[in-house]
């Protein structure tokens, strides 16, 4: 008995100070919560030095320089490049939307491109004007949801309805990757792709996309199958003065263009096309309205936010350093890069590259050749596949086989992360120099 009470008197004070100790515990925790949210609500003063610093770090792990035994993926033409440009610039391209804008499905009900925002249609206008790469003048804007769509538009507007046979749907190789898989992916009555036009029967209706400068090896092109029943769409999407000279100024038919090859905004999914025939317009129009009922409006306003800022650094230079010049910056930063691509290439004779010619720019007033956004390699000696052999070597490509050409080519992305774009350059350069590679 006397036992058990002594145990009791001692159990006793014990439960007390774990009591206690509780207690504070879950007051220092609460107190600690009410202290992060005063931190919480006081952050607005000083998001700036946060952001900068939160912006610091990811600058930092991003710039790390590629280990050795990582893969470089130059495969897609992810234009990341442009990110440097964009953060020297600010918040001048900033755009506040309140969340009562975009409510609606339209924008201009007397357009017959009715989700075409009027602002990105001026903007849109106001850089062609600029550069002078295409006439706008008694031309009808369609946007859509970057030019793939525009593409598949143009397609459906172009193709008739009752025709006995899809039409045939051609481009010289090598043409762009994506177009044999975009028209065959649905099966379409109304079209179907056949290729090259140099093996085709140019008596029978047609559509020949023109695709200058070419994707995937730059060179500048023109129309090859002449026969009557031919209709030509351009697909102009790398016509810009930071990739080649701006020699005319171009008034065809269709004419398809986009953000992500203009000014480096992939994400956004915006393109336009500029469409003479008022009727191939609105079928156009009646295509995106049934695939996607129009076009975000949210990233229409945000392009022509930006297409306006780079037509200001130009028309208001006052108003901005000269570093800021988009297209001169660009224009010097591809050039950097085509150089030490030559570099690299030039250490050897295991590749080889196409040689442009030079001519002067309307534009810039500069006499240049075309530097295309991406590199048509061929590999010589004794590599068959090129693609394969780059591989081996943690260099991701896309295999020349795509493009209806041979396996000896591949095309190589040049508007990458300068750190990638580097490591690319380091090990191009070492494999250039192997005399057995």
């Amino acid at each position: 008995m006397g036992f058990s009470l002594m145990r009791n008197q001692k159990i006793m004070p014990t439960i007390k100070h774990l009591l206690i100790i509780s207690i504070a515990i879950n007051a220092g925790l609460l107190l600690k919560l009410l202290h992060h949210e005063h931190e919480w609500a006081g952050l607005a003063g000083r998001d700036t030095n946060r952001n900068n610093e939160v912006s610091l770090v990811k600058d930092v792990l991003r710039k790390a320089k590629p280990a050795t035994d990582q893969y470089i993926n130059l495969d897609h033409g992810d234009p990341t490049m442009y990110e440097v440009y964009w953060k020297q610039m600010g918040d001048k391209t900033t755009l506040v939307l309140s969340g009562w804008q975009s409510i609606s499905y339209f924008s201009d009900t007397k357009n017959h491109c009715w989700f075409l925002e009027p602002g990105f249609a001026n903007a849109v206008t106001r850089l062609h004007n600029l550069v002078g790469n295409a006439q706008t003048r008694n031309y009808h804007i369609v946007v859509g949801t970057g030019s793939t769509q525009l593409f598949q538009a143009a397609l459906y507007a172009l193709s008739p309805s009752n025709a006995p046979e899809p039409m045939s749907i051609v481009s010289a190789a090598p043409f762009y990757s994506s177009y044999p898989l975009i028209v065959d992916c649905l099966k379409s009555g109304l079209y179907k792709w056949k290729g090259d036009p140099s093996k085709f029967n140019k008596d029978d209706p047609y559509i020949e996309l023109v695709t200058s400068p070419n994707n995937p090896d730059g060179s500048i092109r023109q129309a090859i199958v002449n026969g009557s029943g031919g209709i030509l769409v351009h697909d102009l999407a790398y016509y810009w003065p930071q990739y080649t000279p701006i020699s005319f100024q171009a008034d065809n038919d269709i004419m398809l263009f986009t953000v992500s090859k203009c000014t480096g905004h992939a994400g956004i999914r915006i393109g336009w096309a500029l469409v003479k025939d008022k009727e191939v317009a609105k079928k156009m129009t009646k295509f995106i309205e049934i695939s996607s009922i129009g076009v975000s409006k949210d990233s229409q306003l945000r392009a022509a936010k930006i297409l306006d800022v780079i037509a200001d650094t130009y028309e208001h230079p006052e108003k901005f350093d000269k570093s800021t010049l988009f297209f001169h910056y660009v224009y010097n930063e591809m050039a950097k890069r085509w150089r030490q691509l030559r570099s690299a290439v030039s250490k050897g004779q295991t590749f080889s590259l196409p040689d442009f010619p030079v001519e002067k720019c309307n534009f810039s007033e500069q006499r240049f050749g075309t530097q295309p956004a991406f590199a048509w390699l061929k590999c010589e000696k004794s590599i068959d596949d090129c693609e394969k052999f780059l591989k081996k070597h943690k260099i991701l490509t896309r295999s020349g086989t795509h493009f209806g050409s041979s396996e000896n080519y591949v095309r190589i992305s040049l508007i990458s992360h300068k750190e990638e774009y580097d490591e690319f350059i380091r090990r191009l350069s070492q494999l250039s120099s192997m005399d057995n590679p």
